[in-house]
């Protein structure tokens, strides 16, 4: 099952970073959050991507291609430019990147990688966000139905505390950042059948929007409930938050050892 990643964001609320690299590079702990995301889904088997890029996708592409070079050890032969290696970190991916066009919305992003994705399932998220989800066991619950999508729902943690008022204005307390028990949002992290394709008309349309509306509607669409970890990095804030964890040592998406 390949593992298709929207990098194409310009991270407009982030843009103290995003002026000169694109979103998914932006570093949680000295590594892009599009390598954290990937390290998620390795670590449940899932080795192969395509990374659908748009703005300044170079750098990504000048990412991976230097990629093996920065995760080893290596001696170079100044005089003939050899280069030997050794001890390699290097990853065990394939990883395709494709140019998706400037202006292609995210559904059209994704019926590009027709020719990559084939007649197989395939799993799919954003760029920006990070999590503790068990990927196959949501690939399970995928097969377990006849769905032709499956978007894992999470509930997010509201921005601003609830102040608790009584009756006669009286602040009682405070409610830092809840969550609403009946608020469930798109977490990213899909699990689609190839034929979610053919409700993309084309560059413009939004997933979001008429896609998965019109799969909604044809009651194709179903929901994983995650209740654990879950955080996009929208802000300057976010980030700072998610480097916050990872300094502390024990970041809840760090599945991986």
């Amino acid at each position: 099952m390949k593992v298709l990643i929207l990098a194409g964001g310009l991270g407009t609320r982030l843009n103290e970073e995003t002026r000169i690299k694109p979103k998914p590079m932006v570093e949680i702990g000295g590594m892009p959050i599009l390598q954290h995301i990937m390290k998620i889904y390795s670590h449940h088997g899932f080795n192969e991507f395509v990374v659908l890029l748009v703005y300044k996708g170079h750098i990504i592409k000048e990412h991976f291609s230097n990629f093996y070079l920065q995760h080893s050890d290596v001696t170079i032969d100044l005089k003939s430019n050899e280069f030997t290696t050794h001890n390699s970190k290097s990853e065990n991916w394939k990883v395709t990147l494709l140019d998706t066009g400037y202006n292609t919305m995210t559904g059209g992003r994704i019926k590009r990688a027709k020719g990559f994705i084939g007649d197989e399932p395939f799993l799919c998220t954003y760029g920006d966000g990070v999590g503790d989800i068990d990927i196959n066991k949501l690939v399970e619950f995928h097969k377990s139905s006849d769905k032709l999508m499956t978007v894992t729902a999470i509930q997010p943690v509201e921005r601003y505390g609830v102040v608790n008022i009584d009756d006669d204005n009286t602040i009682a307390g405070f409610n830092e950042k809840p969550k609403d028990d009946n608020h469930w949002v798109n977490g990213g992290f899909f699990v689609c059948e190839p034929e979610i394709l053919d409700y993309i008309d084309g560059d413009h349309q939004m997933l979001e929007r008429e896609p998965m509306e019109k799969i909604a509607n044809d009651g194709q669409m179903q929901a994983y409930k995650h209740e654990g970890f879950w955080h996009s990095m929208d802000t300057l804030r976010d980030n700072q938050n998610l480097n916050q964890l990872w300094d502390d040592g024990s970041p809840p998406w760090k599945i991986w050892k």
